[in-house]
């Protein structure tokens, strides 16, 4: 069962912080091998999500993503990006549930709020289950083939 975490950039220890950019730099850039500046100066503004498995040995971070309020990155909608599972805890449900717990909290914290995203093409049918839907053709971001979505305010 992992410890879950929200934190503010500001709350993030330095380690945290090593984890969460080596975690998405190992999945995003790496195993994905798109070359692409992870650092995009959005993490000060973002409010970040970080799951740390404990069981047997060292902790470790097995899942993670951040959200973004309001008009920080899409003018009047929020957004939740660099949704990422470890690939040592792949295969737990962790995926869905820091989406989950993602999406509640923008449901709580900006209720009236629409959550777009730029997701990965093949994950489609993955956010279509959390009532996400596609707005525009796919197009390529650094290599991979994208799609915006977008899920309506749960007002």
């Amino acid at each position: 069962m992992p410890r879950w975490q929200w934190k503010t950039f500001r709350e993030l220890t330095l380690d945290e912080l090593y984890a969460l950019l080596a975690l998405r730099q190992e999945v995003f850039v790496v195993e994905q091998r798109s070359i692409y500046q992870d650092v995009d100066g959005l993490d000060a503004a973002s409010l970040h999500l970080l799951a740390y498995d404990d069981a047997g040995g060292a902790p470790f971070l097995a899942a993670y993503l951040r959200i973004l309020p309001p008009g920080v990155k899409h003018a009047g909608d929020t957004s939740l990006g660099r949704v990422v599972t470890s690939p040592r805890a792949r295969g737990l449900g962790l995926g869905r549930e820091v989406v989950a717990r993602g999406l509640a909290r923008l449901d709580t914290d900006f209720p009236t709020a629409d959550v777009r995203i730029s997701a990965q093409h093949y994950l489609q049918r993955f956010y279509e289950g959390f009532g996400f839907h596609a707005e525009g053709d796919v197009y390529d971001e650094d290599g991979i083939p994208h799609i915006e979505m977008v899920r309506a305010a749960r007002r």
